[in-house]
């Protein structure tokens, strides 16, 4: 046996998950979620075979077993987190395990994401008295940004001469440019020679805002506009998309914005679209 292969031997089911993992190149946002829902399933396997997890090919994990789980665990949770499970484990067995399972992932819930109609979005944008979080939430919904991207950009990543927004490595390790909204550019150009941080963004501890900071500002802004709807960062983006096909913005157009490697990932807004709707002219009224 060589030392690679008494390495090997000498790790974890978790340890050699996780290698497979970073060695792709998987965010660390994945890594985190992917080892969870392993640890989840393993805990369910030692608990229901009395096996033990460094036992790699135990015949009692298998297909059947990963059945089980997944039927426990779709009465608890959404069909998206239980998609999500089931991806980690099928890599799980084909990298690890060196199994293939075949199971299909469970039918999704079709929600129409909840947006805000352009009047509310001036309450939300109106209702924050703080110059620093009215910013956040008008480039949010000007831009259409994920959270996780907001609280990533840079000084450098703004181009105020060419009006462009460098978004760096966002979901799927991809960048992309967004153009800056007309009406905040001299706004962000003020803040940005105000701030002394890399962070464009920065914390008051000055490192990186947290997610749970961002949602809680327009958390704390919806409320103070009075908006009934459950609003999050997110509806900021889906608002975005939604707005932009109501001025008739082509659909790959918004595609490209939002960053979606599908354009049937962007498709939903088209069923989101009550003005689109508003727009037909019914047949009857052309008798």
């Amino acid at each position: 046996m060589n030392d690679i292969e008494a390495n090997n031997l000498e790790m974890t089911n978790i340890e050699k998950f996780k290698r497979e993992l970073e060695i792709r190149n998987f965010s660390r946002k994945t890594i985190k979620s992917y080892v969870y829902f392993i640890e989840k399933f393993l805990k369910y396997a030692d608990k229901n075979t009395g096996t033990k997890n460094k036992e790699l090919n135990n015949e009692e994990l298998n297909e059947n077993l990963v059945k089980n789980y997944i039927q426990k665990i779709i009465k608890k949770q959404e069909p998206s987190t239980v998609s999500s499970n089931l991806s980690a484990i099928k890599f799980f067995f084909e990298n690890v395990l060196k199994q293939k399972i075949n199971i299909p992932h469970p039918k999704r819930n079709k929600k129409m994401p909840e947006v805000l109609t352009v009047k509310e979005v001036r309450k939300l944008i109106n209702a924050t008295d703080n110059i620093k979080h009215r910013l956040i939430i008008k480039l949010m919904y000007g831009c259409g940004l994920r959270v996780s991207e907001l609280v990533n950009l840079k000084k450098q990543d703004f181009n105020f001469q060419e009006g462009l927004i460098h978004i760096k490595l966002s979901k799927g390790k991809k960048d992309r440019f967004v153009k800056i909204p007309d009406s905040i550019k001299e706004e962000l150009k003020s803040y940005s020679m105000l701030n002394n941080k890399e962070i464009f963004f920065p914390s008051n501890r000055g490192g990186k805002l947290t997610t749970a900071t961002i949602q809680k500002i327009i958390k704390n802004s919806a409320k103070k506009a009075n908006i009934k709807k459950n609003v999050h960062p997110h509806t900021l983006r889906h608002s975005f998309a939604t707005h932009l096909l109501e001025q008739g913005i082509d659909l790959r157009i918004i595609q490209k914005l939002l960053g979606h490697s599908d354009i049937k990932t962007t498709q939903i807004y088209l069923s989101v679209s009550n003005q689109l709707i508003k727009n037909i002219k019914s047949p009857l009224d052309n008798l």
